[in-house]
C-alpha cells in the first residue's frame, strides 16, 4: 500500500495502525544487529583497554609478597598457669593486629634493616614512583631530599606491610612485598620478630611491676587481717562471750529454750482438748444417757488418751487397757439388751428373769461410769502436770533472754569485725596465689603467640598479576565499548531502515537513495555529456545549467544504485491507485539540507527520460537552493508569473537533454512568501501548469522551520517526505507532520535519502545483499560511500 491508508485522519498520530502487522525482531536478532552496527566502537575500545593493560605490565615494575603465619593465644604450660583456666582473659585478635602494623615495629625494622638505603623506600626500584613523587615534588614546590625522612620510610613501609586475621581463627598473616623476593621474605620475618622482642620485654616489665605491687599490697592485707582478728577476740574477752560454730552459746540457748516451748505448749493443748472431752462425757452421763455416749471413750487413740500426740513405745498402756475394758463392758450391756428384749416380749417385761438381766445391765454401766471418771481424774492430772512444765520453760527462756540482751550491742561490734577479718584474709590468700603465680611468670617468659610457618623468598610476583589484569582489559574494555555503543543507540534517534520508518511513521518507505560522493559525480557528469555546451550565461535561451554536480546523477549514471533509487520512487508515484487525478507532487522534508531540492531534480529528469512532459517548480522562496543550480543566472521566476509582471512562457527554463522544464523560485525578495504561495492567483497558476504537463515536480520548504508548504498544500495533490538517513531526529518529523495535517492526509510515503550503504548492512543486512548482486557489479558503477 503506498498512499496514505488514514488520509480521512486531521492530524498525524504515531499510534494509529495503517492495515500492516510486522513482527519484531527477537533479543537474539537484535544482539546481532547491536554488533553488526558498533562492533567497531567494542573493537577499538577493547584494543586500546587491552593496550593499556599491557603498557601497564610493562610500566609497573613486579613485587613479590612474602607472608608469615603466627598463632596469637595463651602459650603458657599449664603447670605455670596461676589461675583457672576460666578466669583467664582471651587475647584480643585485633589488637595484636594492631600492634604489628604500629609505627614502633615498623621504625624497629627499618632501623635494624637499614632500610632507608633499599631501593624499594628511596624511590630508585620503581621509575614510575619516582616519577609521580618528582611531579608531586615539583607541584608542591619542595625540593626532593637526599635520604628520605623517616616519616616517608614509614608510609612506604605500612604501605607494603599488611596484617589480617585468616577467617575467624587465631591465625594471622602478616604480608610484606618487595621487587625482590629474598628481601620480601626477610623483611617479614624481621616484623614476626620484632613483635616477639617487643611483647617479651612489655611482658617482662609488665610482670615486674604486677609483682611488686603485688609484694607490697600483701603485706598491707597481712596486716589489716592480723588486726581485725585480735580485735575481735579482745572485743569477746572483755564481754565474756563464748561462741561456737560461729554462734554465741547464748544465742543457742534461746533457740533451744524456744524450741521446747513450742513443744511444751502443743502437749498441753491436746492435753486441755482431751480433758475437755472428758468433761462434756461426764456432764452428760446421767443414768438415762445412752450406753454409747458412755462408752465413746473408747474413740479415743492411745495418744489422745495419754495427752502426747506421738507417744513413746510402752507409754499410757493403762489407758489402752481402760480402752478394752470399757468396749468389753459395752458388748456384755447390748448383749443383756438384746435378752432382755427377747425375753421381756417372751415371758413379759415383769418375769424375773427380765428383771435380772436389768439388774446386770445397771451394773454394767455403773462399771463402764467408773472406768470413765477414772481416765478423767487422769486426764486432768496429766494436765496439770503439762502445765507446770510449760510455765517452767518459759521462766527458763525469760532468763535466757535477759542474758542474751547484755551482749546485743558487742555483737553486732563484734560481727562487724569478724567480717572485716575474714575479707582481709580472702583478700590475702588470693593476692599471696597471684603473687606466687607472678613470681613464676617472670622466672619463665614466653611469648602469647608462635610462628606456625615462616617466610620463604616468593617463586611467583604478586603484583601486577597479568592474566587478570589482561582479563580486566579484555572485559572492561568490552563493557566499556558495550555501554558507548548503548550510549550511541540510545542517542540515535534518526531512521535507519525502513522497519523504524514503517513502524514509528506507520507510513511507507518508498525508496532509499545511497549518499553520493561528489568528486565522483563530477568526474562522471562530465564525461558522459561532453558535447552540450552551457549557455546558461546567455539568458534568452533560457537553457538549464548542465554542469558537474549531484543533481545530474540520475541522467549521468543511469546504471547506479541512485538511478535505481529515483526509478523505484518514479514507480512508487506511477502505481499510486489515484494516479489519474494526481499530477502534481510536493516534495518536502522536515529539516533544511536533507537533499530535497536534489530528489525532485532527479526524479524529474528521471519522469522526462522517459518521455513524459515533466516540469520542476522551485517553490522554496526563501531558499532557492535548485534555482542556484539550475538557473543560477535567472532574472524572473514563479513569484513574478503570479504578481502578473512576466508570462510562464517567458520564465520557465529547458534542459536540452532530457526536455526537462524549470521553473525558478526568483522573484520573491522582500515579500512574504506564505501568501505569495497562497494567493489565488497561485491557483490558476498550478492549473495552467496541470493541462500543460503530466507531471508538475514541486520543491518545497521544510516543514518545521517554516509554514510555507502547509500555504500551498491545498494546491498539491500529494507529498513525498525526504529524510536524511541517520540524522533527522523521528521525533521532529512526528511533529512536523503533526503540525502540517493537510500535508499528512496526502503523503504518499517516505524517502530516506543519503544513505551509507556500507552502513546500511548492519543494521539490515538484506537491504545491502540486494545492492551488492553481480547485476550491478556488471552494469553499474557503485557510488555510495
Amino acid at each position: 500500500m503506498l498512499h496514505n491508508p488514514n488520509a480521512s485522519a486531521l492530524a498525524y498520530n504515531p499510534q494509529q495502525d495503517h492495515g500492516w502487522e510486522r513482527s519484531g525482531p527477537g533479543p537474539f536478532d537484535l544482539a546481532l544487529g547491536f554488533l553488526r552496527r558498533r562492533y567497531l566502537v567494542i573493537a577499538i575500545t577493547t584494543a586500546l583497554s587491552l593496550a593499556a593493560s599491557i603498557a601497564v605490565l610493562k610500566i609497573v615494575p613486579p613485587t613479590y609478597s612474602a607472608d608469615v603465619k603466627i598463632m596469637l593465644g595463651n602459650a603458657k604450660p599449664p603447670v605455670l598457669q596461676p589461675q583457672p583456666a576460666q578466669d583467664e582473659q582471651p587475647l584480643d585478635i585485633e589488637s595484636q593486629i594492631e600492634i604489628l602494623k604500629s609505627k614502633s615495629i615498623a621504625t624497629s625494622v627499618i632501623s635494624k634493616l637499614n632500610l632507608a638505603d633499599d631501593p624499594d623506600f628511596s624511590g630508585k626500584a620503581s621509575p614510575l614512583h619516582g616519577a609521580v613523587d618528582a611531579i608531586r615534588r615539583f607541584v608542591s614546590a619542595t625540593p626532593a631530599p637526599t635520604t628520605p625522612s623517616m616519616d616517608d620510610l614509614l608510609d612506604e613501609f605500612q604501605r607494603r606491610m599488611n596484617a589480617f586475621r585468616i577467617g575467624t581463627s587465631a591465625v594471622v598473616e602478616v604480608d610484606f612485598t618487595a621487587s625482590d623476593p629474598q628481601r620480601a621474605a626477610m623483611i617479614a620475618n624481621a616484623i614476626v620478630k620484632e613483635y616477639f622482642d617487643q611483647q617479651l620485654k612489655a611482658e617482662a616489665n609488665e610482670h615486674r611491676a604486677v609483682t611488686a605491687w603485688l609484694h607490697e599490697r600483701l603485706q598491707d592485707l597481712g596486716n589489716d587481717a592480723t588486726a581485725a582478728e585480735r580485735a575481735v577476740n579482745e572485743l569477746k574477752s572483755r564481754h565474756n562471750i563464748v561462741s561456737a560454730d560461729g554462734k554465741f552459746m547464748d544465742q543457742q540457748q534461746v533457740a533451744e529454750l524456744t524450741n521446747r516451748l513450742v513443744a511444751a505448749r502443743t502437749h498441753t493443748a491436746s492435753l486441755l482438748t482431751r480433758l475437755n472431752r472428758f468433761d462434756e462425757m461426764m456432764a452428760t452421763s446421767g443414768s438415762d444417757a445412752p450406753i454409747d455416749s458412755l462408752a465413746a471413750v473408747s474413740d479415743f487413740s492411745p495418744a489422745e488418751l495419754s495427752g502426747n500426740l506421738n507417744p513413746p513405745d510402752g507409754l499410757s498402756l493403762s489407758n489402752s487397757n481402760s480402752t478394752v475394758i470399757i468396749n468389753s463392758l459395752r458388748q456384755q450391756y447390748l448383749d443383756n439388751a438384746k435378752r432382755e428384749y427377747e425375753y421381756a416380749a417372751k415371758y413379759g417385761s415383769d418375769h424375773l428373769a427380765v428383771v435380772n438381766i436389768r439388774a446386770a445391765m445397771k451394773s454394767i454401766r455403773q462399771a463402764i461410769l467408773d472406768e470413765v471418771r477414772r481416765l478423767a481424774d487422769v486426764a486432768k492430772h496429766d494436765y496439770a502436770e503439762a502445765k507446770q512444765q510449760q510455765q517452767e520453760i518459759e521462766k527458763q527462756l525469760a532468763q535466757a533472754v535477759s542474758r542474751s540482751r547484755d551482749t546485743s550491742a558487742a555483737e553486732v561490734s563484734i560481727r562487724e569485725l569478724e567480717t572485716s577479718a575474714k575479707g582481709y584474709r580472702a583478700l590475702y590468700d588470693t593476692f599471696l596465689q597471684r603473687y606466687m603465680g607472678s613470681v613464676q611468670q617472670g622466672s619463665f617468659p614466653i611469648t602469647k603467640a608462635r610462628v606456625i610457618s615462616t617466610a620463604t623468598p616468593p617463586k611467583k610476583k604478586s603484583k601486577p598479576k597479568s592474566i587478570l589484569l589482561a582479563a580486566i582489559g579484555l572485559f572492561g574494555g568490552l563493557a566499556l565499548g558495550g555501554g558507548l555503543g548503548l550510549l550511541r543507540e540510545w542517542r540515535d534517534r534518526s531512521f535507519r531502515t525502513t522497519d523504524q520508518v514503517e513502524d514509528r511513521l506507520r507510513l511507507p518507505c518508498l525508496s532509499v537513495v545511497p549518499l553520493l560522493k561528489l568528486k565522483e559525480v563530477n568526474r562522471i557528469t562530465r564525461e558522459t555529456v561532453p558535447g552540450v555546451v552551457d549557455k546558461s550565461e546567455d539568458c534568452s535561451l533560457r537553457v538549464v545549467s548542465r554542469g558537474s554536480g549531484t543533481c545530474w546523477a540520475a541522467s549521468a549514471m543511469p546504471s547506479s544504485r541512485f538511478a535505481e533509487s529515483i526509478r523505484s520512487l518514479k514507480v512508487a508515484i506511477d502505481q499510486d491507485p489515484s494516479r489519474t487525478s494526481r499530477k502534481v507532487f510536493g516534495l518536502t522534508s522536515a529539516l533544511p539540507n536533507e537533499g530535497k531540492s536534489i530528489i525532485a531534480a532527479s526524479l524529474a529528469q528521471s519522469i522526462a527520460m522517459s518521455g513524459r512532459r515533466v516540469i520542476v517548480v522551485d517553490c522554496d522562496l526563501r531558499n532557492p537552493s535548485l534555482s542556484a543550480t539550475l538557473a543560477p543566472t535567472a532574472g524572473a521566476g514563479i513569484a513574478d508569473v503570479v504578481a502578473g509582471e512576466r508570462l510562464l512562457d517567458d520564465t520557465v527554463w529547458t534542459d536540452p537533454v532530457t526536455r526537462l522544464h524549470f521553473l525558478p523560485g526568483k522573484g520573491a525578495a522582500q515579500r512574504d512568501t506564505s501568501d505569495i504561495l497562497a494567493n489565488a492567483k497561485m491557483r490558476k497558476l498550478f492549473e495552467q501548469l496541470r493541462e500543460t504537463y503530466d507531471y508538475v515536480i514541486v520543491d518545497l520548504p521544510p516543514l518545521a522551520p517554516v509554514a510555507d508548504a502547509r500555504a500551498i498544500s491545498g494546491l498539491l495533490d500529494s507529498f513525498v517526505l525526504v529524510v536524511e538517513w541517520g540524522r533527522t531526529p523521528a521525533d521532529v518529523i512526528e511533529h512536523a507532520l503533526n503540525t502540517a495535517p493537510n500535508v499528512y492526509d496526502a503523503l504518499l510515503g517516505i524517502v530516506l535519502n543519503k544513505t551509507d550503504m556500507k552502513a546500511l548492512k548492519r543494521y539490515a543486512n538484506h537491504f545491502g545483499d540486494y545492492y551488492n548482486h553481480e547485476y550491478y557489479a556488471r552494469y553499474g558503477r557503485v557510488m555510495a560511500e
